[in-house]
C-alpha cells in the first residue's frame, strides 16, 4: 500500500532536523512502499549499512524469516519513529553534557581560578612563567580556549629580525561565535612581512587596528585570562592572570585603545582644520589654557577663542575635554 502525499509532508514536518538526511530518504522510501523484502532493501535502501542504521536508530525492524514468509524490513509508524528519534537525542546530549561536566572539572583541576578567586589565595590569580617553550606554547594555545572575546595587542618587538620571523598560525574557525580583535604598533604594516601577517589574519576573520606606538604585548581571552610580557618580547619572562579584576581593566585599556586606533587598510583622515587650528588643537590637548595657547602661538587671546570654538563646534562638542578625545579618535591628532 502506498502512502498518500499528505503522509509524507507529514513524516518530513515530523522528522526533518530530527533524523539525519542519510537516515530520513530511505525511511521515507520504505515507508512509502510499507515495507520491502529484505533481498531487495539493499537496492531501496541504499546498502546493509543503511539498512543497520535504521534498524539501530528505531526507524526500522526486520519481521518474519522462512519459507512461507521471508524476512521483511517494516518501517516503524510516523509517531513512534519520532519518539525514538527524540530518546537517541536525550541520550546524546545526555553523554555530550557529561562530558562537558567533565571538560570543566578537569580545568578547574588545572586552573582553579574560581576557587582562588573566592578564597583570595594570590598563588592561583597570578602565575609567572619563565620557560621559553611553556610562555609559546601558552601563547598559542590561549585562543583556542576563547568563547566570546580575544584580544591582542602587538608592538613587533621580535627576538629575530623581521625577515626571519615566521608568520603565526592562522586564527581557528570560530564561526561567528569569537570577536577577535587586535592591536597593531603602525611598524607593523610598514614591513612586508608584517603586512602579510595582518591580512592573513584579518582574512581570518581578524579585525585589526593600528596605532603609532603600543607599549607592550597583551593577549586578553574573554574576562577570565589575560597574558602579559615581563620583558619586552614576552618570551623569556611572562605573568599569566587570572583575576577577574586585573583581567577586566586590562579589558578596558584595551577598549580605550581600540577607539583611538585607526582600522587596518583605511588612511588617516585629512583633518579640515587649518594650520593654524590644527596647531591650536595640538596644544588644546596638551591642556594649555587659552591665554598660554596664546603666548606660544604668539597670535592674540581673540584670535585664539574664536578658533578655538570653530574647532569645538566642527568636532561637535563644547567641552575641550571631549573635544580632544573626539580629535584623538578622528585621527586629527597625531
Amino acid at each position: 500500500m502506498r502512502v498518500g502525499i499528505p503522509v509524507e509532508q507529514n513524516v518530513k514536518q515530523l522528522l526533518e532536523g530530527i533524523v539525519a538526511d542519510e537516515l530520513l530518504v530511505p525511511y521515507t522510501a520504505l515507508l512509502a512502499r510499507s515495507g520491502c523484502l529484505l533481498e531487495e532493501a539493499d537496492e531501496l535502501l541504499g546498502g546493509p549499512e543503511r539498512i543497520k542504521a535504521l534498524t539501530d536508530s528505531g526507524l526500522a525492524h526486520v519481521r518474519g524469516g522462512g519459507p512461507a514468509l521471508p524476512p521483511q524490513v517494516m518501517p516503524t509508524p510516523p509517531n513512534l519513529a519520532l519518539q525514538s528519534a527524540l530518546a537517541d537525542l536525550a541520550r546524546q546530549l545526555t553523554a555530550e553534557h557529561e562530558r562537558l561536566l567533565d571538560g570543566h572539572r578537569r580545568m578547574l583541576d588545572m586552573h582553579p581560578s574560581s576557587s582562588a578567586a573566592m578564597s583570595g589565595d594570590a598563588g592561583q590569580l597570578v602565575q609567572i612563567l619563565t620557560d621559553r617553550n611553556e610562555i609559546s606554547d601558552m601563547s598559542r594555545s590561549l585562543i583556542s580556549t576563547a568563547r566570546r572575546d580575544w584580544m591582542t595587542l602587538d608592538n613587533y618587538v621580535l627576538e629575530a629580525s623581521v625577515d626571519e620571523f615566521i608568520t603565526v598560525s592562522p586564527l581557528p574557525s570560530f564561526e561567528g561565535e569569537v570577536r577577535c580583535r587586535a592591536i597593531y604598533e603602525t611598524r607593523c604594516a610598514e614591513h612586508p612581512v608584517g603586512v602579510k601577517t595582518i591580512e592573513a589574519a584579518v582574512e581570518a576573520g581578524e579585525e585589526a587596528r593600528l596605532l603609532p606606538r603600543i607599549g607592550m604585548k597583551m593577549q586578553i581571552v574573554d574576562e577570565a585570562i589575560a597574558l602579559l610580557p615581563l620583558t619586552p618580547t614576552g618570551l623569556s619572562g611572562a605573568l599569566l592572570v587570572r583575576s577577574s579584576v586585573i583581567v577586566e581593566a586590562l579589558r578596558e585599556y584595551f577598549e580605550f585603545l581600540w577607539e583611538r586606533a585607526i582600522p587596518f587598510g583605511s588612511a588617516r583622515p585629512e583633518s579640515p582644520l587649518s594650520p593654524l587650528q590644527q596647531k591650536i588643537l595640538s596644544m588644546m590637548a596638551e591642556g594649555l589654557s587659552d591665554e598660554g595657547i596664546a603666548r606660544r602661538a604668539d597670535v592674540s587671546l581673540s584670535t585664539v577663542r574664536r578658533h578655538s570654538a570653530a574647532i569645538r563646534e566642527k568636532l561637535g562638542f563644547e567641552s575641550r575635554f571631549a573635544a580632544g578625545v573626539a580629535a584623538v579618535r578622528r585621527g586629527w591628532l597625531g
